[in-house]
């Protein structure tokens, strides 16, 4: 099975502590993790801050979830697949004839750019939602379990990677995909007590044992007092013996 170097969220507000973390996490060239890029420095800073981490090493994870009609984001994905980023999101409930246009157009933006095709990973249900919110709020019936099963099998058939899931929901993904779909996992915590908005957490070893093909840790690590003993931690946690 494909498993990833874990995927570190720099969720910072400022750029100076984006590129010291940047810094800090690139030492060990040999064990370098993915790094995830979102709304927040990305709408600051735009595809300069994808620059600067790629001029250390990293592989890109560009976390921008992208959801609108099928031309918007068909176009939308045309421009991120010129950037050179290894992974980009869309929300898989803006339906599968969505899915399939942002497909085409990162694939049409990476080929003109010369750039490797980025990997297209659908948000299932965020992690932030319990079947609470998922029923009085966005009025959809059945259980979480059942929603992610349904959003992860129309982004197979929609020719995406694979899915944002929590490692809990792996199981009934795997059921209704293709063996190669990929379940990347955020939802981490080192300790099950510190939830922060998460609502559905597992650790390193129990994402691993659940089968997740890379997981997405970010306060764990960028609050740490030493983010790099906390990425190494995660790391042996994750990947056990892998190099």
């Amino acid at each position: 099975m494909e498993r990833f170097e874990p995927i570190v969220a720099i969720d910072v507000q400022d750029k100076r502590e984006a590129v010291q973390l940047f810094d800090k996490l690139s030492n060990d060239t040999d064990h370098m993790p993915i790094v995830k890029i979102g709304m927040e420095l990305f709408y600051a800073f735009g595809p300069g801050i994808i620059k600067q981490a790629k001029e250390r090493g990293f592989k890109v994870f560009l976390d921008l979830k992208s959801h609108d009609i099928p031309n918007t984001v068909e176009r939308a994905m045309a421009q991120l697949g010129r950037l050179g980023v290894s992974f980009v999101t869309v929300h898989a409930a803006g339906g599968s004839e969505m899915m399939k246009a942002g497909l085409r157009g990162l694939e049409q933006g990476a080929r003109e750019a010369r750039n490797a095709v980025p990997k297209m990973l659908a948000i299932t249900q965020l992690t932030s939602i319990d079947e609470n919110i998922m029923h009085n709020e966005q009025h959809i019936p059945g259980t979480v379990m059942e929603s992610v099963q349904n959003y992860a099998r129309l982004a197979d058939e929609s020719g995406l990677a694979g899915v944002i899931c929590s490692a809990k929901e792996i199981k009934a993904i795997r059921e209704v995909t293709n063996p190669d779909f990929l379940c990347i996992t955020p939802g981490i915590r080192l300790d099950l007590n510190d939830h922060d908005d998460q609502k559905r957490v597992v650790t390193p070893i129990q994402a691993a044992e659940l089968g997740s093909n890379g997981i997405v840790v970010g306060r764990p690590i960028t609050q740490s007092n030493d983010p790099v003993a906390a990425y190494k931690q995660i790391r042996r946690d994750f990947l056990g013996g892998q190099q």
